[in-house]
């Protein structure tokens, strides 16, 4: 992301920062992130993958979607939120454009994306995804290529799915002439609030 132009993301996280009256230092540390990267993603230098929008979130004692959102609270039983074609928040990362998708619910226990895979070759990753969790994806069109640390490359086209556990390493390339476009859900650490610096 290489424009100035505030958006909810940079908003959230400045204002979330200035309510606990902390430095970049301070709530980099509690994010487990550096100062500096913090700094770049609150200044819309950086478009944060969804490895460090965890780490923001549990460092912040928010959940993912509240990142994109004003501040909500909790809801109760009976919950429904319907988004209507073209109404998921935006978020772009060098190898995926992700849809967050009913973002007005907080305290989610799954967090749903439409995504276009933009990736298009293993050693377009510095580094393996790996985060707390477990996620979903199923295949609306084009192909995708599957790899994670300790299976084979797995190659996936429309109507194709899988599941993983989140803490082992994974990436997923577009290998179609065309991005391929998923329904990707996450799971998020919800049943239970964390002190900022927790990051167990």
């Amino acid at each position: 992301m290489n424009t100035r132009e505030e958006t909810p993301l940079m908003q959230r996280l400045r204002a979330v920062r200035q309510q606990n009256n902390w430095t970049l230092e301070q709530a980099g540390k509690a994010c487990g992130i550096a100062a500096s990267t913090l700094s770049k993603i609150e200044n819309g230098l950086m478009s944060p993958t969804y490895d460090v929008l965890q780490k923001l979130a549990t460092g912040l004692n928010l959940d993912v979607s509240e990142l994109f959102t004003s501040a909500r609270d909790a809801m109760g039983a009976g919950r429904c939120v319907v988004d209507r074609a073209g109404q998921g928040k935006p978020h772009q990362t060098p190898h995926y454009n992700h849809q967050l998708l009913c973002t007005q619910l907080s305290n989610k226990k799954i967090m749903p994306f439409y995504t276009n895979i933009t990736a298009r070759k293993f050693s377009d990753f510095p580094d393996w995804s790996r985060h707390d969790g477990e996620e979903f994806v199923y295949v609306l069109s084009g192909e995708i290529e599957l790899y994670t640390e300790y299976y084979a490359p797995a190659r996936l086209g429309p109507g194709d799915c899988f599941y993983i556990d989140s803490r082992m390493g994974h990436r997923c390339t577009s290998v179609s002439e065309e991005n391929a476009v998923v329904i990707w859900i996450t799971t998020q650490k919800n049943s239970e609030k964390h002190e900022p610096g927790d990051t167990s």
